[in-house]
């Protein structure tokens, strides 16, 4: 990922009306190279959780990693513990449960497969990705 393009991306977080918080999951998954991260306002949509954030890995040693690292961000940051955590053995798909913000880390299989985007089509969506051509 290029230092430009990860600026880019930061700078257009920033101008998003979204939590804090769910601005610092972002930041956690940029700082582990997550990629196609992707916020679901779900607000006003269901009862289960207010966004959901989606991301992948390229391996599950990394998924795994990503999920450490966001762990330590809000528990250092914020003072946040999630409420619960699953799918971490396999690291394929890990579920991180925030009460207000649910995340989901997959690999790209697991994340072609289950399509959260495609069930939460009328979500408010936020996109926050560079273009995998261009890392460096």
């Amino acid at each position: 990922m290029k230092i430009e393009e990860f600026e880019a991306v930061t700078r257009d977080l920033k101008k998003r009306k979204i939590p804090g918080t769910v601005k610092k999951v972002v930041t956690g998954m940029l700082d582990k190279k997550a990629e196609k991260i992707v916020v679901l306002k779900l607000k006003g949509i269901n009862d289960i959780t207010d966004y959901m954030v989606i991301c992948q890995g390229n391996s599950s040693r990394q998924n795994a990693a990503i999920a450490d690292g966001i762990r330590r961000k809000l528990k250092s940051e914020l003072r946040l513990k999630p409420f619960s955590v699953e799918g971490e053995r396999e690291s394929e798909w890990i579920l991180i449960d925030y009460i207000d913000f649910i995340i989901h880390i997959f690999s790209e299989e697991n994340r072609r497969k289950y399509s959260l985007e495609k069930l939460w089509m009328d979500a408010k969506r936020y996109d926050f990705y560079i273009d995998q051509e261009s890392k460096g």
